[in-house]
């Protein structure tokens, strides 16, 4: 039985996750936004708010598959959380660090399809300043974090890599759905 395909979209802060992921949906309703576990406040868009007792009742039990920590909050991704996603479709896991890719992909079995989202550091900052974030200046060092991530592992493979200041969040969208659909006919073909 060949694993249930999964997208992972790295990038740093505000190269189009959320957005691509929108589009994704809209292509095809199959693809859902993995929801990490979050433990900490501000956002809660986009993740399942937490408990620091519910992270260490996870971590005790050996399911916490990643976690990190940035702008004073703890992000999880939990096997239980995964296990859901998959149950509701293709689950699009947003990640801005190699080492959660590798420990995800180590960590949890399936067909894992890795796109690099990227943009310039200038346009993380107008796209951050246009939706109204109150902590650009956080985002801008979470960008430079992300570069140096990416020059830390110039070995870092990406089945695709897609440029957001070129290409429109609905053609990225079709560009990692073709990518799926390629990876499936390959594994039965």
């Amino acid at each position: 039985m060949n694993p249930k395909p999964g997208v992972v979209l790295y990038g740093p802060p505000a190269s189009g996750k959320d957005t691509v992921t929108a589009a994704l949906s809209g292509l095809d309703s199959r693809y859902v936004q993995f929801a990490r576990l979050k433990v900490g406040t501000g956002k809660s868009d986009g993740y399942r708010m937490g408990t620091a007792e519910q992270l260490r009742k996870l971590e005790a039990a050996g399911d916490v598959v990643y976690a990190n920590a940035r702008y004073g909050n703890t992000y999880a991704i939990d096997r239980p959380g995964v296990d859901a996603a998959f149950a509701a479709g293709v689950p699009v896991v947003h990640l801005g660090q190699v080492d959660g890719i590798r420990a995800l992909i180590d960590g949890y079995q399936a067909d894992w399809s890795v796109v690099l989202l990227w943009c310039p550091r200038e346009v993380t900052e107008q796209r951050s300043a246009g939706r109204g974030d109150s902590d650009t200046a956080a985002r801008l060092a979470a960008w430079d974090t992300t570069r140096e991530d990416l020059d830390a592992h110039p070995g870092a493979v990406w089945d695709l890599t897609v440029d957001t200041t070129v290409s429109a969040p609905p053609d990225a969208a079709r560009l990692i759905n073709q990518l799926l659909a390629q990876r499936a006919g390959a594994a039965t073909g």
